[in-house]
């Protein structure tokens, strides 16, 4: 009897539910989300944890979340020896997560509500192992939002998978997926590839997308292009198939203009005169073939990153359960 009880009561003291959070100068956002996160653990009958994943910050940032986890062993602190990306950082939160059931995956800049852990988790319960916020609407400018609405459109036209449109990192992950998440070694990570790449039953949860609470997104435009261009690269097929397309176009194009050259002359006696139609040639051979060398290059070079086998990111601390850890 006594052995059942010790074991029921190190079930209900178990982790059911790690909240990753990266973070990168964010301290002007700090103070609001650590109220918004308390709030959510104090109503809220699931056990948690708050990790949060510091993304080489240079601001009060780092220091205003060692000093809460160093007094608050609910919270979690990892940080990096500098700024490895987004991708990675949520990829270091799945790995020190230590939920027994699932992993909540959120930004800071609180955009995508925590307050929604709850109908997550239903939905978790429910038999869905990755449950997925929809964007019925989003507060950015017109241009992202277009480039957004266009990107996941392609990609689910290129890709060997179907990719669940408007959505982002926003999710919930039982521990089981987190757990097949965790042994992909890839250094170009694209988690929302990733995450429907496993299958499982999966389903989504509409929800409108808050404006950035306070200072700028990280995501600029520049990298906003290489995400999508690991989505495009690490899960289609098309980009280097193009390039046999490309050589069939370009044979084609010479054809025809071979056969309009000999109709020229043995039917108009014409033929073209001056450097226009080589130039033309030169150019238009030219520009596939550095197209062609440009798209082979692209998976070249994550091909080559990969067998490097480096650490995808190096943690310089850890904060867990109130107590400071060399990183490792």
């Amino acid at each position: 009897m006594e052995v059942t009880d010790i074991g029921l009561s190190a079930k209900q003291d178990a982790i059911q539910v790690s909240v990753v959070v990266p973070v990168f100068n964010e301290e002007k956002v700090i103070p609001l989300l650590l109220e918004r996160l308390r709030a959510l653990m104090e109503n809220t009958p699931l056990k948690l944890e708050i990790i949060f994943i510091d993304d080489g910050s240079n601001d009060t940032t780092s220091a205003q979340l060692i000093s809460l986890c160093m007094v608050d062993a609910r919270f979690q602190y990892i940080s990096f020896s500098r700024n490895f990306g987004h991708q990675l950082a949520v990829s270091a939160g799945l790995k020190n997560a230590r939920a027994t059931e699932a992993v909540f995956i959120i930004d800071a800049d609180l955009q995508d509500p925590p307050e929604l852990l709850p109908e997550f988790y239903k939905k978790y319960q429910e038999g869905n192992d990755v449950v997925f916020g929809i964007r019925n609407s989003r507060k950015e400018s017109v241009i992202k939002r277009m480039l957004y609405f266009l990107f996941y459109r392609l990609i689910n036209q290129i890709a060997t998978l179907r990719f669940p449109v408007d959505t982002g990192d926003f999710s919930l992950i039982s521990r089981r997926a987190v757990d097949i998440i965790n042994q992909f070694p890839e250094e170009t990570v694209f988690l929302r590839g990733i995450r429907s790449w496993i299958g499982f039953k999966q389903t989504g949860i509409p929800y409108n997308r808050a404006s950035r609470i306070s200072g700028s997104t990280k995501y600029s435009y520049t990298g906003l292009l290489r995400l999508a261009m690991n989505g495009f690269y690490n899960f289609s097929r098309v980009p280097i198939r193009l390039i046999s397309l490309l050589g069939l176009l370009c044979i084609t194009s010479a054809l025809i203009y071979l056969a309009a050259t000999l109709v020229n002359k043995f039917v108009y006696h014409t033929v073209p005169k001056g450097f226009t139609a080589i130039i033309f040639t030169m150019v238009l051979f030219g520009g596939a073939q550095l197209l062609s060398i440009g798209i082979i290059g692209e998976y070249i070079i994550r091909t080559f990153f990969q067998v490097k086998n480096r650490p995808p990111f190096i943690i310089d601390k850890k904060i867990v359960d109130g107590e400071a850890r060399n990183g490792t």
